[in-house]
């Protein structure tokens, strides 16, 4: 059953994304007019769209660092679109890097500005994936949708051509930001200098995006403006700061708790996952660390009754966070290209040691995971609040049980710590990436300003927010 389950987590996955868009179509259809109405104008098409986002890069098996890219600008084209239905909301122009001014809306005429959103955000999502026909169907569940509400005919053309605008206007600036030059950028080269990282079992997979470090950041002045301390310098003597934090990875995992187990299988987050049978090698397909977030931050947005403008600003905000994080902290992994604590313990302490969650394809120093979780969680606080609980669902399509947590910041400190549980981070890594997340995240809390300071986003705070 488990090696059944290992191998159809995607098409399950898959099948419930179809259904939820099945289920709200259907919903639509059969409910009055005024209801299906009151529907298309919430935030609801654009949090189906962005789950139905994350289906598609699951699928397509998108490393960490690429779909945050896609989540960013899928998610400023929706803003920019969606900001429109709000006076209140400014546009991002100027306040991201290399972002020039976007076409105005017809003046004077009637648009739905959830349809000109959720039109942006698939058009840029489309062109950034691989699977565009999953794509075309989610957007022929929504086109449908939004035609049973009863928007006029006129009003549903000009309003998915003014997305279809933004759309394009996101990607011509999307294609300016050295993605595709890094395409043609040398791998990875492993040599033989001590402490520097080589790939590591059971696929020995070539490092993920070693020059992911040279995009351009959304916010950040430079890439290297939130630097993390250096890490701990190499030296295999007994008893060095370097093999005492390897000493602790091995210690923890031989006496984790069910609970420290459960904490790093709920945020383990990896598309990387290898299973090797025989001489057969299949992957586990599952989402990332960014789209773990971005799902809290949809369903957070449901749970606090969001409208659109809101919630699109939460995605622009969110996925800004996630995106400018992970270009610091792939920065920082290739140039100091630290060993994982797998290679170390492997060659100096035990052989046969195996870390919980398989190790990811990349450099240890920093966490990723911390410096993501960290800086998408100081965002989520600046629009939702301090002590904001929520019950995060996300993991339950692959088999893991919900958690709850009191606060988002909360969230991302089990998301940090539990790399250590996993046995695939240091301490130090873990620690110094937390810092770094949370210097960003500030960053775009105080650069990203889609509204006045005193007129921040009303929200209708619940007890408790479902994630799923």
């Amino acid at each position: 059953m488990i090696a059944w389950f290992r191998r159809t987590r995607p098409a399950v996955l898959a099948a419930a994304r179809a259904a939820l868009l099945g289920a709200v179509a259907a919903a639509a259809a059969c409910a009055p007019a005024a209801a299906r109405r009151a529907d298309v104008d919430s935030g609801e098409p654009l949090r189906a769209a962005m789950d139905s986002l994350t289906s598609v890069i699951v699928y397509d098996i998108f490393s960490p660092p690429q779909a945050s890219r896609v989540y960013a600008y899928a998610s400023v084209a929706a803003y920019e679109a969606a900001r429109h239905a709000d006076p209140a909301l400014r546009p991002l122009t100027g306040q991201l890097a290399g972002l020039g001014a976007l076409p105005a809306p017809e003046a004077g005429a009637e648009h739905h500005w959830g349809v000109a959103a959720v039109r942006a955000f698939l058009v840029v999502g489309r062109q950034l994936t691989f699977s565009q026909g999953r794509m075309d169907t989610v957007r022929a569940h929504l086109d449908r949708q939004f035609a049973d509400a009863g928007i006029p005919r006129a009003v549903l053309a000009r309003s998915a051509a003014y997305g279809d605008t933004v759309g394009a206007r996101i990607l011509a600036w999307a294609a300016t930001d050295g993605y595709l030059q890094s395409r043609g950028m040398p791998k990875y080269g492993v040599t033989r200098d001590p402490g520097r990282w080589i790939p590591t079992p059971p696929a020995y997979m070539d490092g993920v995006e070693p020059n992911w470090g040279t995009l351009r950041p959304f916010t950040l002045d430079s890439v290297a403006a939130f630097r993390p301390a250096p890490a701990v310098p190499f030296d295999t003597a007994p008893g060095s700061a370097y093999m005492r934090q390897a000493r602790e990875v091995l210690e923890t995992a031989r006496a984790l708790s069910d609970e420290q187990r459960a904490i790093a299988a709920f945020w383990d987050c990896n598309p990387y996952v290898m299973h090797v049978q025989g001489h057969t090698m299949f992957a586990t397909k599952k989402i990332t660390p960014g789209g773990h977030w971005m799902a809290i931050a949809s369903h957070v947005s449901r749970q606090a009754a969001s409208p659109l403008p809101a919630t699109a600003e939460a995605f622009a905000r969110t996925a800004v966070a996630l995106a400018d994080g992970f270009i610091g902290a792939w920065e920082e992994k290739y140039r100091s290209a630290v060993l994982r604590p797998e290679t170390v313990i492997n060659r100096w302490m035990d052989e046969g040691w195996q870390p919980l969650l398989q190790t990811p394809p990349f450099p240890e120093y920093p966490s990723g995971h911390s410096v993501v979780s960290t800086a998408a969680a100081e965002v989520l606080t600046d629009l939702y609040g301090d002590g904001h609980a929520f019950t995060d669902s996300t993991e339950v399509p692959f088999g893991l049980p919900v958690r709850s947590f009191p606060s988002f910041r909360a969230a991302a400190q089990e998301a940090a710590i539990s790399r250590l549980y996993a046995g695939i981070h240091y301490r130090h890594a873990i620690e110094a990436g937390a810092a770094q997340g949370a210097r960003i995240g500030a960053h775009v809390v105080a650069r990203v300003q889609t509204r006045a300071r005193s007129a921040q986003a009303p929200t209708a705070q619940a007890p408790t927010a479902q994630a799923r």
